[in-house]
């Protein structure tokens, strides 16, 4: 007996981007142009229900992401992150660094970040003086906002933000330019306006909707 295997809400987001990616070379404008893919596919119920299994996402030496895609032509990673209303483990980097309050970059990639489930706040910040050599950046806020379901946040490379709970579940999608964990990204102290850079979150694989 052959086993026919059912086209998934990622399998469409997969081609549509790639489509996209072939069609649009301007870096800028691509991703700009993807958020209506992507939230085409937070609109999925199949996606929504599947959701509900994927594990949560621990914090030890490093965040941590499930991975379910990396694209073998452009690179391009699709990435899931569960959170629970308190985090069970208390990352080493708030040892080291008290007053850090989660704010960083995620170094040279594009991320668009898209909400599936839950509400939280999304902090922006700009660099007002210093630099990464000197392990030294004072930074100021230029924004605080509430994102909820279908929401999305493009974030573009090197900029500066962090992500609040509000107490709540959250589950998101994240699309990133590059698979993320193998190279440097910033974090700031916004107290102290020390500066230090660490990998990004450890790669989990995962199944997004469950072995087929």
């Amino acid at each position: 007996m052959t086993t026919t295997r059912t086209e998934t809400a990622l399998d469409r987001f997969i081609a549509q981007t790639c489509d996209l990616f072939a069609q649009e070379t301007d870096t800028e404008i691509r991703w700009l142009k993807l958020t209506s893919i992507l939230r085409e596919l937070l609109a999925d119920p199949d996606l929504q229900e599947a959701s509900k299994n994927w594990p949560e996402c621990i914090v030890t030496d490093r965040a941590e992401n499930l991975l379910f895609y990396v694209d073998p032509d452009y690179g391009f990673a699709v990435n899931g992150l569960k959170r629970l209303p308190e985090n069970r483990v208390k990352p080493p980097s708030t040892e080291d660094h008290p007053t850090y309050k989660g704010i960083h970059d995620h170094g040279h990639i594009f991320t668009l970040y898209g909400v599936l489930t839950g509400h939280e706040m999304i902090d922006r910040y700009r660099r007002v003086e210093g630099t990464p050599e000197s392990c030294h950046i004072k930074i100021e806020e230029t924004g605080s906002f509430e994102v909820k379901p279908g929401d999305l946040d493009l974030v573009r490379p090197y900029e500066i933000h962090a992500e609040r709970s509000v107490g709540e579940e959250t589950v998101a999608i994240i699309i990133r330019s590059e698979k993320s964990g193998d190279f440097l990204q910033g974090r700031y102290d916004y107290d102290t306006g020390k500066y230090w850079q660490v990998y990004g979150p450890r790669q989990t694989p995962v199944e997004m909707f469950g072995e087929a």
